[in-house]
């Protein structure tokens, strides 16, 4: 009987389950820890990311690696300044296995100091801080969601390719509006196009009308901007109101519409942006994961909602590598590096830097949705050359 707890004991150590004479212990179950805005204004976000991921695993019969799972969800309220607080009381105070988050890019740069100090295996499903998976990367650090390079590079040679040759930029004055129209700029430079004014508004300011005076007095080609939430809402349908959506054509990486088409109100209907996932992506795998997760919550997926679902299906193919072994962390990092999935986004898989290679769509809002007019880019890597692992 001593030897029967001793091997037990040394089972749970080790995160499997034992067989011993007839009698089956138990593996301890496999904590993942969710640090998302769970109040204030990125609620919905962070339900939809909970919801995709917990989805997933439902799907593998509610297990990884063999053993069952335990969630401990810590309400981040999108708040820099308490991230490592809530980082270090994730891994050290509940011992998790993973932590999975944020939505915020100021509250990945709290949790990244603690992951570097700790060596938590941390997956972020949403924050698209650039530095993440380039000048701050770590083996111990992976994204599921996107840079805000990736969705707007592809949009600069599809703008070229539509014959505008002179284009303004707007956005916000912040770190993600400037990498955003950034990336635009790049590509659409490098095609021949020219950038002839880029406007900065105040953050999070949303007064529109002198800026779209401005854009109408200079009548360029095209616009690109990146606003989001309810600033993206406003400025959507500011621009129609002001009569330039006819004569303007209006575009933008997608989280100008992600997640408010309905609030747009008809107002974005033609509007173009260039995204990882669309609700409406023609595949076995979108069409199987749109009705399951309407049947489970009762309403239509979104980009934040794959995310979550990637990052699930993500622990589930890694867990099954290791058989349930979270104990050797360098077996783990690496069956999580390997990773390949066929997603309702598409073909993913990880760069060296631990970003997601994944396809970029071309959208079209048509009779309120988002309809894929083609790929905008496929199986793009993220050049994240500062990356040293």
């Amino acid at each position: 009987m001593k030897k029967i707890v001793k091997q037990a004991a040394l089972a749970s150590l080790a995160g499997i389950t034992l067989v011993t004479s007839g009698m089956t212990v138990a593996a301890e179950p496999v904590k993942v820890g969710l640090m998302l805005p769970y109040s204030g204004t990125y609620t919905a976000l962070g339900e939809a990311i909970t919801n995709g991921l917990k989805l997933a695993i439902e799907q593998n019969g509610g297990q990884l690696g063999g053993r069952d799972v335990e969630y401990v969800q810590l309400d981040s309220e999108a708040n820099p300044s308490k991230a490592p607080q809530n980082m270090s009381r994730l891994v050290k105070g509940d011992n998790v296995d993973f932590v999975i988050g944020p939505v915020h890019s100021g509250v990945a740069m709290g949790m990244l100091r603690v992951a570097k100090q700790s060596g938590a295996i941390t997956i972020i499903p949403n924050a698209g801080l650039e530095a993440a998976t380039n000048q701050l990367c770590m083996p111990n650090v992976f994204r599921t969601s996107f840079s805000m390079w990736q969705n707007s590079f592809p949009m600069g040679k599809v703008a070229y390719d539509r014959g505008h040759r002179e284009v303004v930029t707007i956005t916000w004055d912040y770190a993600g509006g400037k990498e955003d129209v950034a990336g635009f700029k790049e590509a659409f430079e490098e095609e021949g196009g020219e950038i002839v004014e880029e406007i900065f508004v105040p953050f999070p300011d949303t007064e529109f009308q002198s800026y779209l005076a401005q854009i109408a007095s200079i009548a360029p080609d095209a616009v690109y901007t990146f606003f989001a939430g309810g600033g993206g809402v406003s400025f959507v349908r500011d621009y129609a109101a002001a009569g330039l959506k006819e004569s303007i054509p209006l575009m933008g990486s997608g989280f100008l519409t992600e997640g408010n088409i309905a609030a747009l109100d008809g107002a974005g209907e033609g509007v173009l942006t260039t995204m990882h996932y669309a609700e409406t992506l023609d595949s076995e795998e979108n069409q199987a994961f749109v009705s399951a997760y309407e049947d489970a919550y009762g309403v239509t997926p979104d980009t934040y909602s794959v995310q979550g679902y990637d990052t699930g299906a993500m622990l589930v193919q890694a867990l099954d590598k290791v058989e349930g072994n979270t104990e050797d962390q360098d077996a783990l990092i690496e069956a999580l590096a390997n990773v390949e999935l066929e997603s309702p986004r598409g073909l993913m898989s990880f760069s060296d830097s631990h970003h997601p290679i994944q396809n970029v769509y071309l959208r079209e809002i048509r009779d309120g949705k988002h309809e894929v007019v083609d790929i905008a880019s496929e199986q793009l890597e993220v050049p994240d050359d500062a990356c040293k692992m």
